[in-house]
């Protein structure tokens, strides 16, 4: 047989190589800096949800380094913020933005969280409080991360917010060649976004059109939270599913020019 045929044969007996953009399942080889973040002993009263939560693979997607510039949206209980703050360590900084809406229904969250921010350990968090639709951040970031509240700014009590507005306020928000990170419930494929308000579930494929609508190119997904048992048709906070619900997390990144 020629060498070219053979050479040839041996290319199509080969899988293709996905391109960059096109989806990663894994989560990669976590790093020295993810794992001493996760070591904090500060974190000691949330290790209990680490491996639920898969907080070193969900770390090592996103990318988190030293130094590096996070936005964390409607950041909830600060399971992922003491997390970001170990990371990036003192010379980084970790912005946590509460949407004005959002506070009202989480006042005790909201009270903990100034308190936090007081913390001497805590001293690279920053909380911002703005209104859902109004996005802004005193600096570019390399990252910005949103877990289990993307669908929140759809419904009702939100505003509900222009979501290319919005989205294009996380584009400029971002370095060039930054990331946004968005983690959350999985609805029925094609259902869009018709169940945020009820289900607290979204369509991943809606996610990507709107987040790409803004200029974002998709760069990868991350498998870590898969549940294949979860039936999608239930509210996330029913006791059967509730903590293991199906959810997808889409990094998408701002082109570098």
């Amino acid at each position: 047989m020629r060498p070219t045929m053979l050479a040839l044969l041996l290319t199509l007996a080969l899988p293709a190589t996905a391109p960059a953009q096109v989806s990663n399942l894994h989560s990669g080889a976590i790093t020295a800096a993810v794992q001493k973040g996760v070591d904090d002993p500060a974190r000691e009263a949330d290790r209990h949800d680490d491996a639920r939560r898969k907080v070193a693979l969900v770390m090592t997607f996103a990318q988190v380094k030293p130094g590096q510039k996070v936005l964390e949206l409607a950041p909830g209980s600060g399971y992922w913020t003491r997390v970001f703050s170990a990371i990036v360590g003192p010379t980084g900084h970790v912005y946590t933005v509460w949407p004005d809406e959002m506070a009202k229904f989480a006042t005790k969250s909201l009270a903990s969280w100034q308190q936090l921010v007081t913390t001497p350990h805590y001293a690279n968090v920053s909380l911002l409080q703005q209104p859902a639709a109004q996005l802004s951040v005193p600096v570019p970031v390399d990252l910005v991360f949103t877990s289990q509240n993307y669908h929140d700014y759809h419904d009702p009590f939100m505003g509900p917010v222009d979501m290319a507005r919005f989205d294009k306020q996380v584009y400029d928000a971002l370095k060039p060649g930054g990331l946004f990170v968005v983690i959350d419930h999985v609805a029925p494929a094609g259902s869009g976004i018709a169940d945020t308000n009820t289900l607290h579930r979204i369509d991943p494929a809606a996610v990507k059109r709107e987040v790409e609508a803004a200029g974002f190119v998709f760069d990868g997904e991350s498998n870590a939270l898969r549940n294949p048992a979860d039936p999608h048709t239930v509210k996330v906070f029913d006791k059967s599913i509730r903590g293991h619900t199906d959810q997808f997390i889409y990094r998408f990144r701002k082109p570098a020019n």
